[in-house]
């Protein structure tokens, strides 16, 4: 016999060997429902991780190359024209919202109240535009700070229940024997395991996200600052001609 099938075999031979399937399918149903709620909700988080992982990525990656290509030498203006009306990406659309309309402007003559109205305009605007891809970028992330706050005292109250269920059976057959109370015992303390086992993912998974979140944000806002530099620039000498 090989050692793996000794081991096997020694650990089947064990009454007290852990089997999650057979606890879920010999606990209460109160119990049942709250572990099947805990694994949804776990299973949700991961989603919502892997989703948020991969969209982090493409934002910050799509603005490294689009840095790359401003310093490339090009005129702002001729890469704007290549973007369209309708760019996709947060920082295509901040520099098209500048771009366009300077170009209205470009060929009027402007007194300094004009110029100042402009400008403020298009930072309004490049605000609204930084508040709507951030929003778009936090969507779900309300949902993992539900699950980590709440999946703790969800998985808590299946112990409370569990633990409810080990005194009844002790009243019921007037035995304090561990066989009689350690099934609800190790319903409840597994129930508190999926709550820990929902929570702590999404819990880490928020924070990472709202601080790379917050990151991108300012990076928004250091080239829309950048933009508007520029803008600004474009405006004085214009005014001063």
């Amino acid at each position: 016999m090989s050692a793996s099938s000794a081991a096997s075999s020694a650990t089947d031979s064990l009454p007290g060997a852990l089997n999650f399937l057979q606890l879920f399918l010999h606990a209460d149903i109160v119990v049942q429902v709250i572990m099947v709620g805990l694994a949804l909700s776990s299973l949700w988080s991961w989603a919502i991780i892997i989703q948020k992982t991969g969209a982090l990525n493409r934002v910050n990656k799509e603005a490294d190359g689009f840095e790359g290509a401003l310093n490339s030498g090009r005129a702002l203006d001729d890469i704007a024209a290549t973007l369209g009306t309708q760019p996709k990406e947060p920082f295509q659309k901040l520099l098209v919202a500048v771009t366009a309309a300077w170009k209205d402007y470009k060929g009027k003559s402007l007194s300094p109240a004009q110029g100042d109205l402009l400008v403020s305009q298009v930072d309004r605007e490049m605000n609204h535009i930084i508040a709507n891809e951030a929003d778009g970028i936090e969507d779900g992330l309300s949902i993992l700070a539900v699950i980590a706050t709440a999946s703790p005292f969800v998985g808590l109250f299946g112990t409370v229940w569990g633990i409810m269920n080990a005194f009844s059976a002790i009243a019921s057959q007037g035995d304090t024997n561990l066989t009689t109370v350690a099934p609800a015992i190790s319903e409840a303390l597994f129930a508190t395991a999926m709550g820990l086992f929902a929570a702590i993912p999404a819990y880490i998974a928020f924070n990472l996200f709202n601080s790379k979140v917050a990151r991108f944000t300012s990076r928004m806002e250091g080239f829309a600052d950048e933009l508007m530099v520029s803008l600004t620039r474009r405006l004085g000498d214009k005014l001063g001609g």
